[in-house]
Formats: C-alpha cells, sequence, structure tokens
C-alpha cells in the first residue's frame, strides 16, 4: 500500500472518531458513526449478517457484518415449522422492515424483529 494511500486512511479514520464523538471525552456521547447525506444527518448501523443458520449449528451461508442504508434496518429472522419447532435462522440488513410474528409462508410460520438502536443489534433475537 502506497504512503499517499495510506495517509488518506488514516486521515479517514480521525475524520470518523472526530466527526462520531468519540475524541471529546465526554462519556455521554455514543459510538455511533453519522454521515451527511443531501443536507441530512444518517446514523450508520452495522447489522451481523447470516443468510443460512440451521438451529443448533454455525452459519452455513452469507456469514459477515452488513452496513443498514438510511431505508434499511438490521434485521433478525426466525423460520418455524407448523408444529412450532425451529427450522432455520437468518440476519442481515432488509429495506422497508418490519416487525411481525408468526405470519405464515406456505407450510411455515415467520417472525422479523428489526432495530437500528445500535451496532449489531440483531445478534440476540
Amino acid at each position: 500500500m502506497g504512503k499517499p494511500h495510506l495517509m488518506k486512511c488514516l486521515i479517514l479514520l480521525c475524520y470518523l472518531r472526530v466527526f462520531s464523538g468519540s475524541l471529546s471525552g465526554d462519556i455521554n456521547k455514543s459510538d455511533k458513526v453519522l454521515v451527511h447525506e443531501s443536507n441530512n444527518v444518517v446514523e450508520i448501523v452495522q447489522c451481523r449478517m447470516c443468510h443460512l443458520q440451521f438451529p443448533g449449528e454455525e452459519c452455513s451461508r452469507g456469514r459477515g457484518i452488513c452496513t443498514a442504508t438510511a431505508e434499511e434496518a438490521c434485521v433478525s429472522g426466525k423460520i418455524f415449522r407448523k408444529d412450532g419447532s425451529k427450522w432455520l435462522y437468518f440476519m442481515g440488513c432488509l429495506k422497508n422492515c418490519a416487525n411481525v410474528k408468526k405470519i405464515k409462508w406456505g407450510s411455515y410460520l415467520v417472525d422479523f424483529r428489526c432495530c437500528r438502536g445500535y451496532d449489531m443489534c440483531n445478534e440476540k433475537f
């Protein structure tokens, strides 16, 4: 990595830390990163991502972190069989997210939980 590129990264990181208030010394400030977008301040929220996880197993597809845009939220979802047993979990970023409980999807029931309160808010569902 070239020296100019490293310097740009360092400047960007310092800018983000100062802009988010983490260098101000005020312990009441949050660690959230804010970005100005079309004269609006948009909070950047990172979400845990896993496209496919079966009960009792680790994430098997799509593991990582996504960044929710202004129109998105972190989502956690569970799919249950009709008998109520858990069949599948998923997490990520979702546009127009809505909290729902036990909606029918074919022979399954689905729960969605949406959040934007803090980074990785969709980990515990």
